[in-house]
């Protein structure tokens, strides 16, 4: 079982995230959580100094945490973004177009279910936080 999966070739942090709150409060850390209700658009002004952000999801169907990552992608963050909490393994393709890289959830992931997961849809319909090009715009000649 996966208790960790990470989508990304650097080096993990090792130090705890802080919540966005005491981030905000100190200049020395480099690792935010992210909750339910919090506005991460917060982070935007230091956001060359966030290593690790974790969106904590406190029940699957609370979705704001997909417009957190997001919003990240779209002003720039480069970082890792963790999906932490409630985290569907049916779900983790649909993040990982929005900008998550790597996903810690409460109940380990079947590590044949999270490939499956990802590797599900070989086209996409829209344009995202990952590069992938819409079907539509490879029918008609964009890039591939």
């Amino acid at each position: 079982m996966l208790e960790l999966l990470r989508l990304r070739d650097d080096e993990p942090t090792d130090e705890p995230a802080v919540t966005l709150d005491s981030f905000l409060d100190q200049s020395n850390a480099a690792s935010v959580r992210i909750e339910a209700g919090d506005d991460v658009r917060l982070l935007f002004p230091v956001l060359d100094r966030v290593r690790l952000v974790e969106i904590d999801f406190p029940k699957f169907r609370d979705g704001r945490g997909f417009s957190s990552a997001r919003l990240l992608r779209e002003a720039g963050y480069k970082g890792e973004i963790k999906a932490t909490g409630d985290v569907l393994v049916d779900l983790i393709f649909f993040m990982r177009r929005c900008g998550f890289d790597s996903f810690a959830p409460d109940k380990p992931f079947d590590p044949e279910d999270a490939e499956a997961a990802l590797n599900r849809w070989p086209h996409v319909y829209q344009h995202a936080a990952d590069e992938w090009v819409p079907i539509w715009e490879l029918r008609h000649g964009g890039r591939s």
